[in-house]
């Protein structure tokens, strides 16, 4: 274990939902051995007002979450990351920058609930479910062994967590 908490990326295409539910969580769920970032390959530049909306009403904190490029994180004086999970399809397929410290990465595709249309209540239901997966997800990884574990066993049970889903009951 590293002398100081986890640092955690996760990445989208725009930054503005699915990756910053996943860094508020891991923030609140990691409860200091993990420190949670996101950023997308083509940010859109504000974070979805529904995220935004959906963190404080399950009373996570929202201040700082904005919507910033990878590229934050592959320059001089960024965070040394240990963990980078793409959260979209899109973001798995993109070459991704140099992350000094080769941190361990896998792909934890959420559907994206920015892109449903409908009602307000049908995109509030979508923002819900990705935001119930990651929650899974990351409370799942929070709570590994990471010293019981070497590195390709640890590499296995990241991208088994990738395929945990939480279905509508």
């Amino acid at each position: 274990m590293p002398d100081r908490p986890y640092h955690v990326l996760f990445l989208c295409t725009g930054n503005s939902a699915r990756s910053v539910l996943a860094e508020a969580l891991i923030n609140h769920w990691g409860k200091g051995r993990f420190v949670g970032y996101s950023a997308g390959s083509r940010p859109s530049g504000r974070v979805n007002p529904i995220s935004l909306e959906l963190l404080q009403h399950m009373q996570l904190p929202t201040e700082g979450l904005r919507s910033k490029s990878w590229d934050e994180f592959a320059a001089e004086g960024a965070p040394e990351l240990d963990f980078v999970f793409t959260v979209c399809d899109n973001a798995a397929g993109e070459q991704c920058p140099f992350w000094p410290g080769q941190p361990m990465t896998a792909h934890w595709g959420v559907e994206d609930p920015a892109a449903v249309e409908g009602t307000d209540t049908e995109k509030w239901l979508a923002f819900r479910q990705a935001f119930r997966e990651l929650e899974n997800r990351i409370r799942i990884f929070v709570n590994l062994k990471f010293t019981s574990l070497d590195r390709l066993s640890l590499q296995n049970r990241l991208q088994e967590i990738g395929k945990t889903r939480v279905y509508e009951a």
